[in-house]
C-alpha cells in the first residue's frame, strides 16, 4: 500500500494525470502501485461521488401529452373555439376544439417514444470491474470504482472508466464507442509526449465504456462517471434541447400573421360596422367575432399532420423509420449533410483488395467475411487452390493470426469476425485463394506466438512442420518486415533481396498507401529444430519476404449512387469521421464527396485551435474532417446551423450521438447503429442504405 501514496496523495495529481501527459507525471507512475485500500477508497467514494453517467430528467408523460396541444398553431384554434362560443356559433366552436384534440393526440401517438439516450449509453457500461485493493484482486461493482483506484483489464473485458495504464501486455483495446473505427487500437505503459494528438489516440489512455480487444494490462482510474470522456459523450446528449423544425417554425409564423391578419380586419369590421352602418355595439361585436373566427384555419393543422403520417407511411415501406412527424418535412428541405465513414458510407468490415507477391501484383473481388470472391491476376481469376508463392504467403497470414470467422445465426446471411477485423480479413482472403486453414493447421501446428507489440509492430507464431522443421510466419508494418528481411522468395524459390526488389516494394507499398489501403507485409523464416524460449531477437531476423497484402473498409454499392443524387438535388455531403484523413479522402474521392485537388482536410488537433470564423470559412467548400471527436462533430454541425443550413446527420456510433441530436435531422443506422444512435435520431434507416 506504500507504494500507492506518492501516486495520488491528493486531488491534484489527479487533476494532472488528465491532462496532458508530461515527464513529472511520469515519474509520479514509475513505482506501481498496490490499489487502494477498502478505507481509502470509501473516502475517495464520498469526496467525488459513485462512478455513474448521472440522468437529466425527461420530461414527464402528461407535459410530452400537453405539448400537442399547447403549441401556437393550437391555442389559435383554442381561441378560435371560444370565439365561436361568444359569437353565438357553438356548433362551430365545438368542431375547432374536436378538430384540435384529434389532430394533438394522432400527433402525440405518432412520436409517442421516450428518449431513452442515457439510458442506452448506460447499458454500455459493465456492472462490475476487476480492481486491486487491500494489495489483492477483487471484483466490485463498477459504480463503486474511485480516482486512484488499480483496474485490472484482460482479453473480453469492459472497461469502466478512465485510466492511464501502468502495465500493458501486447494490450489492444476497441475505442469505436469513442471513435467510430473499430480498428482496435495497441495500448502501452511508456511515457508518449508527443503533441497534435486527440485524446483517443493518447496510449496509454483507456476510457470507459471501451473493451479489451486483446493483451492484459493495469490502470489507475483518475475519471469516473460523469467526469470520463464516456460521460462527457452522455452530457452533450443529454443537454442538447430539441428544436423547432423549419415546418414549425414556418406554421408558427404563418400562426402569427393569420392571427394579426383576423385580429386587424375583426376590429376594421367591428369599427365599420358601428360607425358606418349604425349597427348596435352588441351586434358589432358578434359580426367582429365571426369574421375573426372565419380567419381561423381549423382545417390546417389536421391536413398538414394527416401529409406528414402518409410521408412517414410510404418512408417506412422504403425502409426508413420516421420517430417524429416533422423530420419527414426536415428531410426534404435539408442542404447539407455530415456523415459518417465507418459503418455508414462504408461497410465497416475490413477487406483485402490487393496483393503483391513474386513481383507480380494481383487484386481480389467480394467484400466483407464471406469468402465469396476471387483472386484475379490481370483480370482473370487465378487457378483454385492456389499455388507457389502465393499460396505461401496466403498460408504465413492465415495461420500468423488470431481471428475467428463467424457463421450467420439466427436466420441472417452475415458472417462476422471475433477478433481482429485485419486478421479476419487475412483469414478471409486465404480462403478465396482455395487454402484450408484448418487442415494447415493440423499439418503445421503452432507451437508459440510472438504477440503484436506496439514497437516491433509485428506478430509472429513458430509452427512445427513435418519431419521435424520448425517454422516462423510474421506479418507486420512492411518498412519494419522489410528492414529485417534479407531473401525474398520468387517462383518457390529463396533468393537474396536484391536493392532494386527491394525499392520496387517501397513502390508499391507508397501506391496502396497513397489509395487509402491499409498494407501488411508477410515474411517467414526456418529456424532450428530447437529454437528455444520465443524472442523477437532470435526469430524476426534473417526473415524471407513473401508479399504484401493491401485491405480497406470498402465503400457501400449505393454510397456513390446516393451521393451523385444528393448533389443533384443541391445537397452538399460533408464526412466527419475518427479515421484518418487520408483513408477518408480515398473513400470521398471514390464515391464522389471530394472532386477538388488537394482535398481539404481538416484534423480534429487543428480543429479544436479554430475560431468559429474561420472554421465556417472552410464550410463553404468541399471538407473533410478527420481524427474528430463528438464534441466537434457536434461544433461543425451547430457552425453550420449557425449559417443558415438545413443539417442532416448520418451516423451508427455513441460518439455519433451528441451531433445526431444537435441536427435539424439525425439519421441513424438501423443494422449497425448502436440503440445510443437509434435513440438520439429521429430517423432511422433499416436497412443502412445511405
Amino acid at each position: 500500500m506504500t507504494q500507492s501514496t506518492p501516486l495520488l496523495p491528493d486531488i491534484k495529481p489527479i487533476s494532472d494525470l488528465h491532462a496532458v501527459p508530461t515527464p513529472e507525471i511520469y515519474k509520479k507512475l514509475e513505482t506501481r502501485p498496490e490499489g487502494l485500500t477498502q478505507g481509502e477508497a470509501k473516502e475517495r467514494q464520498n469526496r467525488f461521488g459513485r462512478n455513474r453517467i448521472l440522468k437529466v430528467k425527461g420530461k414527464p408523460l402528461i407535459l410530452k401529452l400537453l405539448a400537442n396541444f399547447t403549441h401556437l398553431m393550437a391555442l389559435l384554434l383554442w381561441v378560435g373555439g371560444v370565439v365561436g362560443f361568444i359569437a353565438k356559433m357553438p356548433q362551430l366552436g365545438l368542431a375547432i376544439w374536436t378538430v384540435n384534440l384529434i389532430n394533438g393526440a394522432f400527433s402525440f401517438w405518432q412520436e409517442y417514444k421516450a428518449e431513452k439516450a442515457t439510458e442506452a449509453l448506460l447499458r454500455l457500461l459493465p456492472p462490475y470491474a476487476r480492481v486491486l485493493r487491500d494489495g489483492k484482486e477483487q471484483s466490485i461493482l463498477a459504480e463503486e470504482l474511485v480516482p486512484g483506484d488499480l483496474m485490472l483489464l484482460a482479453e473480453g473485458d469492459r472497461i469502466s472508466a478512465d485510466g492511464r495504464m501502468v502495465e500493458a501486455a501486447e494490450l489492444r483495446v476497441d475505442q469505436s464507442t469513442l471513435t467510430g473505427e473499430s480498428q482496435p487500437v495497441a495500448k502501452t505503459s511508456e511515457a508518449e509526449l508527443r503533441t497534435g494528438m486527440t485524446r483517443a489516440e493518447v496510449p496509454d489512455l483507456v476510457f470507459a465504456g471501451t473493451s479489451v480487444a486483446a493483451g492484459t494490462g493495469k490502470a489507475v482510474v483518475f475519471a469516473t462517471g460523469m467526469n470520463t470522456e464516456f460521460g462527457k459523450i452522455a452530457h452533450l446528449t443529454q443537454t442538447i434541447v430539441d428544436a423547432p423544425s423549419p415546418l414549425q417554425k414556418e406554421l408558427d409564423r404563418v400562426t402569427k400573421v393569420v392571427t394579426a391578419m383576423a385580429v386587424s380586419i375583426g376590429v376594421l369590421f367591428f369599427i365599420l360596422a358601428v360607425f358606418l352602418a349604425g349597427v348596435n355595439l352588441a351586434a358589432g361585436f358578434i359580426f367582429a367575432m365571426g369574421m375573426i373566427v372565419a380567419f381561423v384555419p381549423e382545417g390546417l393543422l389536421p391536413t398538414v399532420t394527416l401529409s406528414l403520417a402518409m410521408g412517414v407511411q410510404r418512408m417506412a415501406k422504403r425502409n426508413a423509420i420516421i420517430k417524429k412527424l416533422s423530420s419527414v418535412e426536415t428531410l426534404g428541405c435539408t442542404t447539407v449533410i455530415c456523415t459518417d465513414k465507418t459503418g455508414t458510407l462504408t461497410e465497416n468490415e475490413m477487406t483485402v483488395r490487393a496483393l503483391w507477391t513474386s513481383g507480380h501484383r494481383l487484386t481480389v473481388t467480394g467484400v466483407g467475411y464471406e469468402a465469396t470472391g476471387q483472386i484475379l491476376a490481370e483480370d482473370q481469376p487465378i487457378p483454385s487452390p492456389a499455388d507457389g508463392d502465393l499460396r505461401q504467403m496466403l498460408i504465413a497470414a492465415g495461420l500468423c493470426n488470431d481471428a475467428r470467422l463467424l457463421q450467420p445465426t439466427d436466420g441472417s446471411s452475415h458472417w462476422t469476425e471475433l477478433g481482429d477485423p485485419t486478421e479476419a480479413a487475412l483469414r478471409v482472403v486465404a480462403l478465396k485463394g482455395g487454402v484450408n486453414l484448418d487442415a494447415e493447421l493440423v499439418h503445421i501446428p503452432r507451437v508459440q506466438e510472438l504477440p503484436f507489440d506496439s514497437h516491433r509492430k509485428r506478430m509472429s507464431t513458430v509452427h512445427k512442420g513435418p519431419e521435424g522443421t520448425v517454422i516462423a510466419y510474421v506479418k507486420g508494418a512492411p518498412k519494419e518486415i522489410l528492414d529485417l528481411s534479407t531473401h525474398i522468395q520468387i517462383n518457390s524459390q529463396t533468393a537474396t533481396l536484391a536493392e532494386d526488389l527491394r525499392a520496387q516494394i517501397v513502390e508499391v507499398n507508397d501506391e496502396y498507401a497513397r489509395n487509402g489501403l491499409r498494407v501488411l507485409a508477410i515474411a517467414q523464416r526456418l529456424l532450428p529444430s530447437d529454437p528455444g524460449v520465443p524472442k523477437p531477437e532470435t526469430i524476426e531476423r534473417d526473415l524471407t519476404f513473401l508479399g504484401l497484402i493491401a485491405m480497406m473498409d470498402p465503400p457501400r454499392p449505393e454510397a456513390a449512387e446516393a451521393v451523385r443524387k444528393c448533389h443533384k438535388a443541391g445537397i452538399r455531403v460533408i464526412m466527419i469521421t475518427g479515421d484518418y484523413g487520408l483513408t477518408a479522402e480515398s473513400i470521398a474521392r471514390n464515391i464522389g464527396i471530394i472532386t477538388t485537388f488537394p482535398a481539404q482536410i481538416i484534423a480534429g488537433p487543428e480543429l479544436e485551435q479554430m475560431s468559429d470564423e474561420t472554421l465556417k470559412g472552410h464550410l463553404g467548400g468541399e471538407v473533410i474532417f478527420a481524427r474528430v471527436a463528438p464534441e466537434q462533430k457536434l461544433r461543425v454541425v451547430t457552425a453550420l446551423k449557425e449559417m443558415g443550413q438545413v443539417v442532416a446527420v448520418t451516423g451508427d456510433g455513441v460518439n455519433d450521438a451528441p451531433a445526431l441530436k444537435e441536427a435539424d435531422i439525425g439519421i441513424a443506422m438501423g443494422v449497425t447503429g448502436t440503440d445510443v444512435a437509434k435513440e438520439a435520431a429521429d430517423m432511422i434507416l433499416t436497412d443502412d442504405n445511405f
